[in-house]
C-alpha cells in the first residue's frame, strides 16, 4: 500500500469508481458489470416482447383464431401457464450456460405473447398512453432507487409488505373473475396493482445494487422485467376501463 504511487488507485480494488452505496465492501467495478448486464438481458426481452406483440397486434387472424375457438382459447390458457412452469426448471439452471438463455427465452417470448393478446383487444391510444407512463415511471424510479442507495437508503424492507399485498391482489382477481364488479373495481384494482409494482422496481433494483449475487444475472433480469410488465399491464387496465 506505501509503495503505490501518490494519487494512484488499484483499479482491481474498486478504488477506480465510486461505490454504490456507504460501506460497500465489494468492487464498484465488477457489480457495475454486473448491472450492465442485467440490464441488457432486459432490453433483449422487452425488444422481444414489442416484437412478439406487434404481430399479435397486427395480424389481425391470430387475435380471432383465441378469441373466436376453443381450441385457440386453450391454448392462451396453456400460454398463461407457460411463463410460471417455465420458472421451476429456470430455478435449476440458472447457472448453466446456454440452457438458462433458453428458457429465459421461452419465458419471455409466451408471456410476451400473452401480453400481445392483451393489447389486440385495445386500442391504440391506450396501448401508447400506457407505454409512455410505463417508460417515464420505470427510468424515474430506477434513477430514484441508484440515487438513494448512494446516500444510505435501503428498501429491503419492503419485500415482506409487497409479498402481502400481491397475496391480496391475487384473491381480488380470482374473486373479480368468478363475480365480476364492473368498471370501478377495474380501475381500483389496476391503480392498487400500479401503485405495488412501482414497489417491486424500487425493490427489486436495490437488490440489484446489493444483494444479488453476480451469478444470479437470470433470477434480477426476470424480476425487473415482470416488474415492468405488470406494471404496464395495470395501466393498460386503468386507461381502458377509463376509456370504456
Amino acid at each position: 500500500m506505501w509503495n503505490q504511487p501518490f494519487g494512484k488507485t488499484d483499479l482491481e480494488s474498486g478504488g477506480g469508481a465510486r461505490p454504490l452505496y456507504p460501506m460497500m465492501l465489494e468492487s464498484p467495478e465488477l457489480r457495475w458489470s454486473f448491472i450492465r448486464k442485467v440490464y441488457i438481458i432486459i432490453a433483449f426481452q422487452l425488444l422481444a416482447t414489442i416484437a412478439v406483440g406487434a404481430v399479435v397486434v397486427s395480424v389481425h387472424p391470430i387475435a380471432l383464431f383465441f378469441a373466436g375457438t376453443g381450441a385457440g382459447l386453450a391454448l392462451y390458457i396453456v400460454l398463461i401457464f407457460v411463463p410460471f412452469i417455465t420458472l421451476c426448471p429456470l430455478y435449476y439452471y440458472y447457472q448453466k450456460h446456454p440452457v438458462n438463455y433458453l428458457l429465459l427465452g421461452i419465458f419471455t417470448v409466451s408471456l410476451a405473447f400473452v401480453v400481445g393478446l392483451t393489447c389486440a383487444f385495445t386500442s391504440g391510444k391506450v396501448i401508447l398512453e400506457s407505454v409512455i407512463l410505463t417508460t417515464v415511471v420505470v427510468v424515474a424510479l430506477t434513477l430514484y432507487t441508484f440515487w438513494a442507495a448512494r446516500r444510505g437508503h435501503d428498501f429491503n424492507f419492503l419485500g415482506p409488505f409487497l409479498f402481502g399485498v400481491v397475496l391480496v391482489l391475487m384473491v381480488f382477481a380470482f374473486i373479480q373473475i368468478l363475480f365480476p364488479l364492473g368498471k370501478l373495481s377495474v380501475m381500483i384494482y389496476g391503480c392498487l396493482a400500479s401503485i405495488i409494482f412501482c414497489g417491486y422496481i424500487i425493490y427489486d433494483t436495490d437488490n440489484l445494487i446489493k444483494r444479488y449475487s453476480y451469478d444470479e444475472y437470470i433470477w434480477a433480469s426476470v424480476s425487473l422485467y415482470l416488474d415492468v410488465i405488470n406494471l404496464f399491464l395495470s395501466l393498460l387496465s386503468i386507461f381502458r376501463a377509463a376509456e370504456s
